[in-house]
């Protein structure tokens, strides 16, 4: 399976519009981020994670051909705000599937309701299928089975996944041990640390770290960056052996 990072940033991007943070003035191309999403891909299949405003353009610089389904972390424009940028997808595919809590589902209806429209449909609209996910009730994509990973960003539940060994939670504040135990012997794990000041609804870094360590994968990378958090190759330096911080367009094969 190959996961490719098509965003490792938060909901403003780096740089930040405006900002003269040095962070943001970098010239690395790994300080550069935009908002959080995955691609994941293995034989014929290709899904992605969250379909956020710089979709169109992540789409186009990861050459991806193909969009079988969208899995929705939760409903923060962020993570949201570029569906209708499947339209190139609809019209190759047909409806793209779409996976998401009914809460998720409702909200989307409501912001894209051209998109969900029953009658009178324009018709260079998206076009999508609905498949609502449940806690502890996994489902198929393509020939694998995903396992939703209930979590809190601050007081809003949050769908993290695990797909065979491979694991995604991001907007990360708190998990139950119950939900702790979906994630044992994983490979890779990927989660989100804003910062290194606590925030009250993200994993800083110290808290990131502290859940790695329990979760014990065989490696772990960090997502959802913001620029506050340092510069790519200062903090790498200070991260433990297994642990990584992401970075846009960044690959790895599981």
């Amino acid at each position: 399976m190959n996961v490719y990072f098509l965003g490792t940033g938060t909901s403003q991007g780096i740089p930040v519009i405006g900002s003269n943070h040095s962070v943001c003035q970098s010239t690395d191309f790994k300080d550069k981020r935009l908002r959080v999403s995955v691609w994941i891909s293995w034989d014929n299949n290709s899904y992605v994670i969250d379909c956020g405003p710089d979709f169109r353009q992540q789409m186009l610089t990861s050459n991806c051909q193909k969009v079988d389904g969208i899995l929705y972390t939760h409903e923060h424009s962020d993570h949201t705000a570029g569906l209708d940028d499947i339209r190139p997808f609809n019209f190759k595919q047909g409806d793209i599937p779409i996976y998401a809590h009914k809460r998720v589902i409702e909200n989307l209806k409501k912001r894209f309701d051209y998109v969900f429209e029953t009658e009178n449909k324009y018709p260079g609209a998206p076009s999508v299928k609905i498949v609502e996910v449940v806690n502890n009730h996994p489902f198929s994509i393509g020939n694998k089975m995903a396992i939703p990973i209930n979590v809190m960003h601050g007081s809003l539940q949050v769908f993290g996944y695990r797909i065979d060994d491979f694991a995604y939670l991001t907007d990360v504040k708190t998990v139950e041990k119950s939900e702790m135990n979906k994630l044992k012997n994983l490979k890779v794990l990927v989660v989100n640390a804003l910062r290194e000041e606590p925030h009250n609804t993200h994993f800083n870094l110290e808290e990131a770290l502290d859940f790695i360590h329990l979760v014990q994968p065989e490696k772990a990378y960090i997502t959802h960056i913001s620029h506050i958090l340092g510069f790519h190759e200062e903090v790498q330096q200070k991260l433990p052996k297994n642990v990584y911080l992401a970075y846009d367009n960044l690959e790895i094969t599981i």
